[in-house]
């Protein structure tokens, strides 16, 4: 009887069954969560809604709060419930020999076998089920009569007492039979329009799906050729500069060589002038004339003619040395310099990247924050630790150390590097030029009007909210890439380390020019690293 009394209690007042879903009312009564939806919508352009069982009124729907303790007891008490009716229900009667029931009774609350059911009352009120033990939720709690009728303006099943008297009197009423046929059929019609509905989403988001990775790999394909290509033109380029410092190198030797040849036959034909003057000389020291005088009188001019030669030997000999040439290695580095230099050209005009139509990007003086100092160059800013006096204008931040550019991005796709420092935070991103310049709506990330990335700790960022992302990577970044794809809605931030990472991607619907945007805190600073490339489609 306890259990069948908790059963009571834990029984949906609309359907009288177990609940399924049980949801809180603010009066605290609780309903499956279906029965009570089904309720409030029949009560819908009435003006005001009311608790089934208490009547208590509600100017609005009221919430339904799902209550999960309750859930809870339900669940454990139906899998109690269903291990005992898994057990035989045994009939009422068959006391000394237990039989199984094949019917059981609601009026008389009873179970039967074969034997008993054949003497069993034929009235009309005594209704036959299949057998059970629960006879609590299909009877009226009120009138202890058998519920046979459902009321669709409060959405309850009835016995008859409920309908003739009471409440309910006076209300459209139906049997349980047509009103459960009535609402399998709005509930098939309901539920296969949803799951029609459904399959048809999804078959939509399957297909979409499905046509975003063949594109992506049509795209990833292209990418691929493009940059083996690309690489194969790198190789052929290489070998086409590799050739030239090497026909450098070649000219050179081929240069050096011919000098030395020049220089040996030189040196061949000063050898053999050298052999005949010094057998000469030998052929004049070696004579045995007798007579001294004859000899010095008569080869005084041979011995005048051998000194002189020789002085002059000795001169030519040193000039000609002068002349030897050797490898010009500085003119070889210069060759392979600009080699380098062209190829790095060449490939860049290859590439996505356009530096035919960089500019570069330079803070506007006139948006910088009193707290903020720049660089003559108008490329890094940095905390100021004195406050600087600068003019009062309008387009000056007064709240926040931040800054702006002056150059502003309105369509197309652009890429920068920013690099970044020192021991306080910093916020790196883009804004729109109408963006507050005082307030807290005045801060990058905190509005609508601007995108901003991070490594702030102390600050309260939130994606959704503040529109900022905080990053903590390891290692620290110290270098930034800036990808801005205006008309896609896109801006990436990418760490350019080993390997390089993407660290985030904000998606948005520009509508206005866009500015480059720093917000440098206590200690930090912040630098334009790069102008701006242009981005080929």
């Amino acid at each position: 009887m306890a259990f069948a009394a908790l059963g009571d209690e834990l029984s949906c007042s609309i359907c009288l069954n177990l609940y399924t879903e049980p949801v809180s009312l603010r009066c605290g009564h609780n309903f499956c969560r279906d029965c009570i939806v089904t309720s409030l919508d029949t009560q819908e352009g009435s003006g005001v809604y009311s608790c089934p069982e208490c009547r208590e009124e509600y100017v609005e729907r009221p919430t339904l709060e799902k209550n999960r303790k309750l859930c809870n007891i339900v669940e454990n008490f139906r899998s109690t419930q269903q291990k005992e009716e898994k057990s035989e229900i045994l009939c009422t009667y068959c006391v000394d020999s237990p039989v199984g029931a094949v019917k059981t009774c609601l009026h008389c609350e009873t179970s039967m076998c074969d034997k008993h059911l054949t003497a069993h009352n034929k009235a009309v009120e005594h209704v036959l089920v299949e057998p059970t033990s629960s006879f609590s939720n299909k009877k009226c709690s009120i009138h202890k009569k058998l519920l046979e009728y459902y009321c669709s303006e409060d959405a309850v099943c009835l016995c008859v007492s409920c309908c003739l008297v009471g409440e309910h009197k006076g209300h459209e009423v139906e049997l349980l039979e047509e009103a459960l046929g009535k609402k399998k059929k709005k509930e098939k019609v309901n539920v296969l329009e949803n799951m029609i509905t459904k399959r048809k989403i999804a078959e939509k988001e399957i297909h979409n799906l499905q046509e975003h990775k063949r594109k992506t790999q049509e795209k990833a394909d292209d990418e691929k050729k493009r940059v083996t290509d690309l690489y194969e033109e790198i190789r052929r380029q290489l070998e086409v500069q590799e050739q030239r410092v090497l026909s450098e190198i070649s000219r050179q030797v081929e240069e050096v060589s011919q000098s030395v040849n020049d220089l040996l036959k030189q040196l061949e034909i000063q050898k053999d002038e050298l052999c005949r003057k010094i057998g000469h000389v030998e052929k004049l020291c070696n004579m045995t004339d007798n007579d001294p005088i004859s000899v010095l009188q008569d080869h005084k001019s041979d011995m005048e003619e051998v000194l002189q030669d020789q002085k002059s030997d000795t001169g030519d000999q040193n000039v000609e040395e002068s002349y030897v040439c050797d490898l010009d290695d500085f003119m070889i580095s210069l060759v392979l310099h600009r080699s380098i230099t062209d190829l790095i050209t060449n490939m860049q005009l290859q590439t996505k990247f356009n530096t035919q139509d960089a500019t570069n990007l330079l803070l506007d003086i006139k948006t910088a924050s009193n707290l903020v100092a720049l660089s003559d160059d108008l490329r890094t800013a940095l905390h100021s630790e004195t406050y600087t006096f600068r003019p009062s204008l309008p387009q000056r931040f007064t709240e926040y150390p931040q800054v702006m550019s002056v150059e502003s991005f309105s369509h197309g796709r652009h890429y920068w590097e920013v690099e970044v420092g020192g021991c306080g935070g910093w916020d790196v991103g883009v804004c729109y030029p109408s963006i507050k310049r005082c307030g807290e709506q005045s801060g990058f990330g905190c509005n609508k009007k601007s995108w901003c990335f991070c490594t702030t700790e102390d600050k309260p960022v939130s994606l959704e909210e503040l529109r900022s992302q905080p990053v903590y990577p390891e290692p620290p970044v110290q270098r930034l890439g800036i990808y801005l794809d205006y008309e896609g809605g896109r801006l990436s931030y990418y760490q350019l380390s080993d390997p390089i990472r993407h660290l985030h991607t904000f998606r948005a619907t520009f509508t206005e020019p866009l500015h480059a945007a720093f917000y440098i805190d206590d200690g930090a600073w912040a630098k334009v690293a790069s102008p701006v490339f242009s981005i080929k489609p």
